[in-house]
Formats: C-alpha cells, structure tokens, sequence
C-alpha cells in the first residue's frame, strides 16, 4: 500500500510539473506569436504608406489607432467608438457614442491604457463598463488614422470579405479624401495561379492612386491588361512613368485577372464597400467631434 500511494504521489507531481511547463510554454510561444504578428501588421502598414526598405518614417509620424463598437439595447442600436486622446501609457481615451442618425447620444471618459486598449478582453470589459449593464457591445472593427506633425496623411483600414471560395482579408490605406494609397492582401485562399493571382502586384497595384469617385463605381473589365501598363503596375518603368500610367489610368476599372473574373469582382467590390462605408462613417465622426467640441489625438 505504501508503494502504490508513493507511485501515486510522484505521478500527482510529475503530472503538475508537466502542466506547470506546457503551461509556461503556452505563454511564452503566445506572447512571441502576438509579437510576431504586430511586427508583421506594423511593416505591412508603413510598407503601405511608402516606407519600406531603407526608406524609414519619420518621427513626426504617429498612427491612433480608433475602436468601432455595435451598441444595442432598449430597442435600439448606436454606434460607439473608442478614441485616444493623448499620446503614451496615460493619453487617455474618450467614448463618443452617436445614432443611425449621426447624432451624438453621449460621450464619456474610459478609464484605460494605450496598453489596455490593444488587448481586446481589456478593451471590450472597458467599453461595457462604459456604455453600461442594460446594453451589449459587440466590435466591429479597427482603423488606424495616421498623422504628420499632427495633420492626418492617411488611414488604415483592414476589411474581410467573400472571395471565390473564403473569405479574402485585406489592409488598404487611402488617403484624406478617401483616394487608394495602396491594397495588401493578408490572406485568402484562391486557387493558385488563378484567384491567388489577387497577391500579385500587378493586380493590387491596379488600385493605386485611384480617387474616390472612382472607387464608388469600380467595375471589372475582362480584358488583357495593356503591355505598357502591364509593365508599369510591375514596377519594370521608371518611376516617373509609373505615376504618368497611374494618372491615364485612375479613373479606369480593374483588368480581370485571367481565368478568374469571379475572384477580381470580389476583391473589387469589398476593397469599394470597405472605403466608401468607412467615408460615411469618419465623416459623421468629424461632423459630431467638431460640433460637439471634442478633443482627440488625430
């Protein structure tokens, strides 16, 4: 009986000391793996902005990033958004919360760290806490306002729509009027060689430089794309003849990718649903930030 409850115990702490070190191993690896993401999410974003390679941002650059939340109770639904206010650890941060209608409800300090408001449990618990017990809140999504010596340069969206069989997961930045900056392509699952082709720079670079006005009624056009132009979306011209095709062709629609027409009109139509809602929305935004005398960082 001895030896048994002698092998028992030894099992009972092998067992906790197994537990302890994958325990410890989850952590750390899921630490490493948030990191690793954030890195790679930062370079994707200022690679959008124009800084890649040796070409570095400057330090009068700074990006705020603004929380979207769905708010819903007493038979009715709002819009609320998380902004920061401040720059740093104790910036602060303000929770404006407007109507369908586009007209502030309330707006209310939120008791939380630049820190706190990147982790989405801490950040949601606060909003919650904010909008009180009787509603629910549920995140929509996150843009990222980026600003130069304090005037705003550009924004960055991420966005996920239908794609030909998945959904297809974008970053794209456009700049205060609402004209694309650039397209990345975090993720999907087209079929190589043919929707996969949405990763190509040839396709994505079609976007570059295309105003507003025209994103609101971009179409796809099934067609070869022209040699030149194929040669300048690639990057194989000067960069003066770059910006000289991009300005012949911004007001034109995207070339379909060959073999894979249903895979260029959803990256169409999302990439346009995702910059003309987000237009509607910031402007509401400006509109009751600026009526209502609210100070913000960007």
């Amino acid at each position: 009986m001895k030896d048994i409850i002698t092998i028992i115990v030894r099992l009972t702490v092998s067992c906790l000391l197994a537990a302890t070190v994958m325990g410890l191993c989850f952590v750390f690896t899921s630490n490493a793996k948030k990191h690793n993401e954030h890195v790679k999410e930062q370079k994707v974003m200022f690679e959008l902005l124009g800084y890649k390679g040796d070409v570095k941002a400057p330090e009068s650059v700074k990006m705020h990033e603004l929380y979207r939340y769905v708010i819903s109770g007493n038979d009715r639904q709002s819009i609320g958004y998380l902004l920061p206010q401040g720059e740093g650890e104790h910036g602060g941060y303000l929770f404006v919360n407007i109507d369908l209608n586009g007209s502030m409800i309330e707006n209310k300090k939120v008791d939380i760290t630049e820190a706190e408001a990147l982790e989405a449990e801490s950040r949601d618990k606060a909003v919650q806490a904010t909008v009180g017990s009787g509603y629910s809140v549920a995140f929509a999504d996150q843009t990222i306002v980026v600003t130069d010596n304090g005037a705003r340069i550009a924004y960055l969206l991420d966005g996920k729509f239908q794609g030909f069989k998945t959904f297809v997961s974008v970053m794209l930045a456009v700049d205060p009027s609402f004209a694309m900056v650039g397209l990345e392509i975090l993720e999907h699952e087209e079929d190589p060689g043919l929707g996969a082709e949405i990763e190509q720079d040839y396709f994505k670079n079609q976007f570059k430089g295309k105003p507003f006005e025209a994103m609101k009624a971009i179409d796809v056009v099934k067609a070869p794309i022209p040699a030149d132009y194929l040669n300048a979306l690639n990057g194989k011209v000067s960069e003066e003849d770059v910006l000289a095709f991009r300005e012949q062709y911004k007001s034109k629609d995207i070339y379909a990718l060959t073999g894979a027409t249903i895979s260029t009109r959803a990256v169409c139509n999302g990439v346009k649903g995702i910059v003309t809602k987000f237009a509607y929305r910031i402007n509401v935004l400006d509109k009751v930030l600026q009526e209502q005398q609210l100070a913000v960082s960007f």
